[in-house]
């Protein structure tokens, strides 16, 4: 709904990974830089790990477009919950094999012809793995192996493995893959973004989007996505998208950091936000001035209940929390109401065509 309100052509903080929103942010530039050194070497294994949500997907997506498909054959691997014999499989799928009733050998000797006649062809292979932190020993044993394919003294096959942090653990410290360690020539951990990337960041996504300027997300509302999201792309996405849709609802031209915190809170309150860790509590001359973690600046313990103060720090933040989820609930059923309201409106206010369409689809 946000998309239409806002005039713009596509949501720009879609989960879904699409390779035209890449952002060349510090970390991802890092990151292209490494692959592209490996891929110059042409051969070995180059490692990318982060944490959930930091872009793995899509850095792969903006290589795949950025290759010669012309000179590079690359094969997408992203079932990665398989034994060795089964990601030779994969691997022989993706290379265009049949590979129903094959005995291992057969499969390693047609995969060795059919990475021969690339290199014949002048074509390298790059085989690009997701989610490698699955992939139990006897599966990355496999892909070992076949990176010792040769042929003229060049390797027939590079292999590019991404996976979460516990897979850098799992490289380094695993026994049983010393070869493999001694084979990648290139590695590099995906970090959240800083926080003077967001602003450009979002920028950057809603230009791809048609944007005019409006709404207009100002530094506090670029402060707070960061402080909310630690910088990690997808959290960050999450909630951008409900901050728009927050200002749609509002009819608001500008969001500000005060929206973005009451996003947040109804996402938390949804179950799909993780609350921002609480800071260290911090000594304050009276109780009733202090603010919670996590609460807007216009909510006090002062104000909303008065009379005795508790007598421990326990007590005062679960009644500052109670405050908090009193003014939420009445201003989510305002929020509510303004939703309904809206789509009273832009039912009533389409075309006649469009109203008897969505008659006959629900029919």
């Amino acid at each position: 709904m946000y998309d239409e309100h806002y005039g713009l052509s596509g949501k720009p903080f879609q989960l879904t990974p699409d390779h035209r929103f890449y952002f060349d942010s510090q970390t991802h530039r890092k990151a292209m830089a490494y692959l592209g050194y490996g891929l110059a070497q042409g051969e070995g294994f180059i490692v990318i790990t982060g944490d959930i949500g930091t872009g793995k997907t899509t850095l792969v997506g903006h290589l795949m477009a950025t290759i010669d498909k012309a000179r590079l054959t690359a094969i997408q691997i992203g079932s990665t919950q398989v034994g060795g014999d089964d990601m030779l499989r994969l691997a022989a799928q993706g290379l265009g094999l049949a590979t129903e009733g094959l005995e291992k050998a057969q499969l390693l000797d047609r995969l060795e012809r059919v990475l021969n006649d690339q290199a014949r062809a002048g074509k390298r292979t790059l085989l690009i793995v997701d989610e490698a932190q699955n992939l139990p020993i006897s599966a990355l044993e496999e892909l070992r192996m076949l990176s010792n394919f040769q042929s003229g003294g060049n390797a027939l096959v590079q292999i590019f493995l991404l996976g979460q942090p516990e897979f850098r653990d799992k490289l380094q410290n695993a026994p049983g893959l010393e070869q493999l360690r001694q084979r990648v020539i290139a590695t590099h951990h995906l970090d959240p973004m800083k926080e003077e990337e967001v602003g450009p960041y979002i920028a950057h996504r809603l230009a791809l989007v048609g944007w005019n300027g409006r709404p207009r997300f100002t530094d506090e509302a670029c402060a707070a996505l960061f402080r909310h999201s630690n910088g990690v792309p997808r959290r960050l996405n999450t909630l951008a998208s409900r901050a728009l849709l927050f200002g749609a609802v509002e009819n608001l031209d500008e969001i500000d950091g005060d929206v973005i915190d009451s996003a947040f809170a109804d996402m938390a309150a949804d179950g799909h936000g993780s609350p921002a860790p609480a800071p260290a509590p911090a000594p304050a001359p009276e109780p009733a001035e202090e603010a919670a973690p996590g609460d807007r600046p216009r909510i006090s313990f002062g104000d909303r209940r008065p009379g005795p103060a508790p007598t421990s720090i326990q007590d005062q933040n679960m009644i500052r929390r109670i405050a908090a989820l009193e003014a939420r609930c009445e201003e989510q059923e305002v929020a509510l109401r303004r939703v309904l309201g809206l789509l009273v409106e832009w039912v009533e206010g389409a075309p006649q065509g469009r109203r008897d369409t969505r008659r006959n689809s629900a029919a």
